[in-house]
């Protein structure tokens, strides 16, 4: 019975003696910082760099991506050099990058109609040379003459 009682009270009374972990925040220049010197490094170097770090693999893998999609620069949005985007988040578009998206598929279907009425176009002044081309012989085919 001891044992429960003693439970019970350091549950509900003192302190939390392990306190919720925070999250790590990384500033850009970090994550710059990091990914240029994994990339440079040997390959037996590279796990080296992670343990001294604290760093897991998917860190770089990430940080790289950004880089590479110019999310890690100094034009980079604020939001995304603050801390790591939790895995599976999706990042937001800008509202230049949904209009772009959005004039590009009305380019395409307006390309797909434009080929669809020149094909059309084709098709008629091809039926319209026939019909002129059997009028005119029908015009030259002059039936006989009865006496």
């Amino acid at each position: 019975m001891s044992t429960s009682s003693g439970k019970q009270s350091a549950a509900s009374g003192g302190a939390d003696p392990a306190p919720k972990p925070s999250r790590r925040v990384f500033s850009a220049e970090y994550k710059l910082a990091m990914v240029a010197e994994y990339e440079n490094a040997p390959n037996g170097e590279k796990g080296a760099i992670l343990r001294r770090e604290g760093l897991y693999s998917s860190h770089i893998v990430e940080w790289t991506r950004a880089r590479d999609a110019g999310q890690l620069g100094p034009d980079a949005p604020a939001a995304m050099g603050a801390g790591t985007a939790a895995v599976g988040s999706r990042v937001k578009k800008s509202a230049e990058q949904i209009e772009l998206e959005k004039l590009r598929r009305q380019n395409e279907k307006l390309q797909a109609d434009l080929k669809k009425t020149r094909m059309a176009l084709d098709i008629m002044g091809k039926a319209h040379a026939l019909l002129e081309e059997l009028s005119e012989s029908a015009d030259n085919d002059n039936p006989p003459r009865r006496s």
